[in-house]
């Protein structure tokens, strides 16, 4: 299956979450075995390069992605969440997201010193919830291998954020 033919399943949807947006989902792609199961390979693939120990998933489409990418590697799977979600003692940070304020938390105890993490999202767009996921990653003393997105929009430069990062994106727009 080629990058071309994923694309092509990625269905636009203008004016959401509000006018003026043109919303890239992402839904045809993960109902269809064979595009879910071409983008784990792929990103695996890819953050092969950069060794892991373990995988950070951003809430929620970095969950599908991250568990999955996390049982191909061989490694453990971490969630970030929003704020009130984790039930155990967490590590925060707020962040600005495309459509507004947020705060995310990481388990205390999900990073050990020295690790190395990949950190895995459906979308890079503005950076904002990517930099917090890195910044929450490097408190806990873990190192960022390499961070992983399905799609990238390049017209809001969230990569430019990441600067010194490895960033790796299937599909950009």
């Amino acid at each position: 299956m080629s990058l071309k033919s994923l694309r092509a399943k990625v269905r636009n949807i203008p004016d959401f979450p509000k006018k003026g947006v043109l919303f890239r989902d992402i839904t045809p792609l993960l109902k269809d075995s064979c595009s879910l199961r071409e983008i784990i390979s792929l990103i695996a693939k890819a953050v092969k390069k950069h060794p892991a120990d373990l995988v950070v998933g951003i809430e929620s489409r970095g969950f599908i992605f991250g568990a999955a990418l996390a049982t191909k590697l061989g490694l453990g799977f971490v969630p970030i969440r929003k704020k009130g979600k984790l039930p155990w003692k967490t590590k925060q940070i707020a962040c600005t997201l495309e459509y507004g304020q947020e705060i995310l938390e990481i388990h205390a105890d999900a990073v050990k010193r020295g690790q190395r993490v990949v950190i895995v999202d459906d979308l890079l767009a503005t950076g904002g919830t990517a930099v917090a996921a890195t910044k929450l990653v490097k408190a806990l003393g873990g190192r960022v291998a390499c961070l992983a997105f399905v799609i990238e929009l390049g017209v809001f430069q969230g990569r430019d954020k990441l600067e010194g990062s490895n960033v790796f994106s299937l599909i950009k727009y």
